[in-house]
């Protein structure tokens, strides 16, 4: 666009020189420029519409509309970051239900250069991942913000809306839900603690506080009953191997009825780790719970 503007003003700043030079010999009478009131009347027409495609081309430079990343239309899986508004960690936290490669064709970049949704970026979202229309603002579509989500939710940044991700997390967790890494999310030392505490900053929403510490144990399920394995699927298996804290809690609380005075709690913060699963939770061992609140978690 801007290539063709300055040849249009660079013809026409000649035409008018030469026109300028013609006029100039033809008021002096030279014998050589007979023809020169057509030749000069030419430049003139063709400088007027060139001069003219010029202002044409320039105006419509200006008014061609430019392509921005800004966030419009759903802002959900967004914060503002006090000048615009950016995408959360849990808007591209999951993955997608298709292929990467079907997702960008049902749901294609609005800026090819910027991509799609990522982290503290503020790339638009594709308008068919919440919408029929074709520009913002616009009115959001449920069902295809639904379809989004059963199939492109990475692409379209809705992980933080999906099931598996929105959830609420314990009032005081034992770290911080806001500051957990995707690391954190797929480490033996890190998961189980998550999936209790933190549930909505892995996916674990629907694993009901029970996951295997180790990822790969349901490749092999006959771990579960093997001789000599019991100690490390109980440790690191319990979703696959069917080893959840429930079972085991039911069986404490059980076997606690029977006490009929407890061990004074020795923590003044028993009561608010209790509403936390502090009684349930089987990262303690049952030594710890009775030694911090055997009288809150009703343990002999």
């Amino acid at each position: 666009m801007f290539e063709i503007l300055g040849a249009s003003f660079a013809w026409a700043a000649d035409a008018q020189r030469y026109s300028i030079q013609y006029k100039k010999k033809w008021q002096i009478h030279d014998p050589h420029f007979s023809a020169l009131p057509v030749l000069v009347r030419q430049l003139e027409l063709n400088l007027q519409e060139h001069k003219m495609i010029a202002l044409i081309s320039l105006i419509l430079a200006f008014l061609a509309p430019q392509a921005q990343a800004v966030i419009g239309g759903d802002l959900n899986c967004t914060s503002y970051n006090g000048t615009a508004f950016v995408w959360t960690p849990a808007a591209t936290a999951c993955s997608n239900v298709i292929s990467d490669s079907s997702c960008a064709i049902l749901y294609p970049a609005p800026v090819v250069a910027d991509g799609y949704p990522a982290p503290n970026m503020d790339q638009q979202r594709p308008l068919a991942c919440y919408t029929t229309a074709t520009a913002t603002p616009a009115a959001i579509v449920q069902d295809m913000k639904k379809a989004a989500m059963d199939n492109c939710p990475r692409t379209c940044g809705l992980c933080c809306q999906t099931s598996a991700y929105s959830c609420a997390n314990v009032a005081f967790p034992r770290l911080n839900c806001a500051t957990i890494t995707s690391s954190q999310c797929l480490s033996a030392a890190w998961r189980t603690i998550i999936a209790t505490d933190c549930p909505s900053a892995c996916g674990f929403c629907n694993s009901g506080g029970c996951v295997d510490a180790v990822m790969d144990c349901a490749n092999d399920r006959s771990i579960c009953t093997g001789v000599g394995m019991q100690d490390f699927v109980n440790t690191y298996c319990q979703r696959t191997c069917n080893r959840c804290a429930s079972s085991t809690t039911r069986s404490s609380v059980i076997s606690s009825a029977t006490c009929t005075s407890y061990i004074a709690d020795s923590s003044t913060n028993c009561r608010n780790w209790s509403t936390n699963g502090f009684c349930t939770n089987t990262f303690y061992t049952l030594a710890q719970r009775r030694s911090y609140c055997a009288t809150t978690c009703r343990i002999c």
